[in-house]
């Protein structure tokens, strides 16, 4: 039963990303899916059947359980071995049991894993958006780097997260990034990537204006924009983007006089 389970989920594996040394949590649980969807990961947690004593008997059934235990602990681990590197499978090829290797590699990486997460978190804080780069390509790369703290299972609250991002915004976005922070209602995660994105287009929409060079028409900006997130919740996106603009501008316009 269990090699017909493995010839179906052979292609699975197959596309299961090698383990290289990095990301190894990520890995683990990709391996485990698998390894309890072919039904061997159970020789991981449960102890091998017990040889029987010198003068014991042993009936056919507890001899075939513990037969078909070491066939299982063999095929686990050849599936674990297979989903690592060739410098890593030569590392750990001959480690006896998949248990065994299973506790190696989690001794070994896991340790590796604290650092990384460290890691991820100061990329996290010292990320700085800067001007010559499109705003919204640098807020997919934070984006990019909170995936990984779920990968982690590191919680971090939304509104210290958006904070985060505001402050972030490049030296050019000062009155926008103000105008932002003095709202009265919290925006979530996506939310503020709505805004960042109508604001964008409608920078460059000015910028083609001011260089003399056509740019789309408001109504397709807004289109696009209306598009990206559902009319109904673009329009209201839409109205609070304007008045943040607005107060924008009202405020440079106070410091003028």
């Amino acid at each position: 039963m269990a090699f017909v389970t493995l010839k179906d989920m052979g292609s699975d594996f197959h596309r299961l990303e090698r383990f290289d040394g990095g990301d190894f949590v990520r890995w683990q649980r990709k391996m485990h899916f698998l390894l309890v969807t072919v039904k061997v990961y159970y020789v991981i947690v449960n102890p091998r059947p017990p040889e029987p004593g010198e003068n014991e008997e042993e009936s056919v059934a507890k001899t075939r359980e513990r037969l078909r235990w070491d066939q299982d602990d063999e095929i686990c681990r050849g599936h674990i071995l297979n989903g690592m590197s060739n410098t890593l499978f030569d590392a750990y090829h001959t480690v006896k049991t998949a248990k065994e290797l299973w506790n190696q590699l989690e001794r070994r990486y896991i340790t590796e894993d604290a650092t990384s997460n460290r890691f991820i978190v100061s990329k996290f804080f010292y990320y700085k958006m800067v001007d010559g780069r499109s705003v919204m390509e640098q807020f997919n790369e934070i984006k990019s780097i909170l995936d990984r703290y779920s990968q982690h299972k590191l919680a971090l609250d939304e509104f210290i997260v958006v904070t985060s991002i505001i402050d972030k915004l490049p030296p050019s976005w000062k009155n926008f990034r103000n105008s932002l922070k003095h709202r009265k209602e919290d925006i979530n995660l996506d939310e503020l990537g709505t805004h960042l994105r109508i604001e964008e287009d409608l920078r460059k929409e000015e910028k083609s204006k001011s260089e003399g060079v056509y740019a789309c028409a408001p109504s397709m900006v807004h289109e696009r924009a209306r598009v990206a997130v559902g009319c109904e919740a673009q329009c209201g996106a839409l109205m609070a983007h304007f008045a943040l603009r607005t107060c924008a501008s009202s405020r440079d316009a106070i410091r003028r006089l």
